[in-house]
């Protein structure tokens, strides 16, 4: 299952993921910090959808979110809630 979703509130504007039997292959930021970004990417990559939603969820930056809790409710909207 491919996702692109287009984030609100974060220097993130999109996040393209890749999900094979509810594990996340691959995970790409579209802007956004790089380091920053790209290591939340190696982080989740191989975990479980559920667990990387429980760990990111609610983390905040700026505002009441953040490119980690955008991508915890991509996933929890595109997979959890359908």
């Amino acid at each position: 299952m491919r996702i692109c979703y287009e984030t609100a509130g974060s220097c993130a504007k999109r996040i393209d993921i890749e999900i094979e039997a509810g594990v996340i292959v691959d995970t790409v930021f579209v802007d956004g910090c790089p380091g920053n970004t790209r290591a939340v990417a190696a982080l989740v990559k191989g975990m479980p959808v559920v667990d990387a939603i429980r760990r990111l969820k609610g983390i905040a930056c700026q505002g009441d979110t953040s490119c980690p809790d955008q991508l915890a409710r991509a996933l929890e909207a595109t997979v959890i809630k359908g």
